[in-house]
């Protein structure tokens, strides 16, 4: 049994996606970060960072926080969503691609974007404008792909499933999806999966996903 500790963010629809994807037992312990709950003593011995998502496997007695290593984790134990041989370290420096740049340059348009607009109108177009270089990235990948990672055209895997969430929130960071073709049929192609409709509304329903 896993239990996951999350909420309605990006990254923590990452994980939650993740495993409705594995169709593993888990159970879900959510923490409200718009009241707090991130720095309660009892989450702080799970996430020394006191960020969410975290997780807690019992089969093996491992706690675990950060996104990248919990995907990791997931994938080698139950043997799935990693490619292999020569396509394992690809896939791995895309998902490496996601954390550092993705998630920390569209996070910023979130908070100077949407949520502070007009407080710093450099800050506002820097971001604006890196998310929109990963976003051409992106594209320029997906290019003649289904997926991210892989041979051929690609395998679903968990390199998608980390940085699909912070797409989904594209209306935030004010992109136009038509814009980049590849990366708009690559979202619609994720958000028909049933896994991915069911984790993204973990650990409670805010909206319909995202649809350009």
């Amino acid at each position: 049994m896993i239990d996951l500790y999350t909420w309605t963010t990006p990254n923590g629809r990452k994980v939650s996606i993740m495993l409705e994807e594995l169709g593993v037992e888990y159970k879900v312990h959510p923490i409200d970060i718009s009241k707090g709950e991130q720095f309660d003593p009892e989450f702080l011995k799970i996430a020394p960072n006191n960020r969410i998502p975290a997780i807690v496997d019992h089969d093996t007695d491992t706690s675990m926080m950060e996104t990248g290593a919990i995907m990791l984790y997931l994938a080698e134990k139950y043997g799935r969503f990693l490619p292999e041989g020569d396509e394992k370290w690809p896939a791995i420096e895309w998902l490496m691609w996601q954390m550092g740049g993705v998630g920390p340059m569209f996070g910023q348009v979130h908070h100077f974007v949407k949520y502070n607009p007009g407080k710093s109108s450099y800050a506002e177009e820097r971001y604006s404008n890196e998310a929109k270089r990963l976003y051409g990235v992106l594209d320029r990948r997906l290019e003649g792909r289904d997926y991210m990672a892989g041979a051929g055209r690609g395998e679903y895997s968990i390199t998608d499933m980390a940085t699909w969430p912070w797409v989904s929130r594209y209306d935030w960071q004010q992109i136009d999806l038509n814009e980049f073709p590849n990366v708009r049929d690559w979202y619609v192609r994720i958000a028909e999966r049933p896994a991915v409709q069911r984790g993204y509304q973990i650990p409670k329903y805010v909206n319909d996903v995202p649809l350009p």
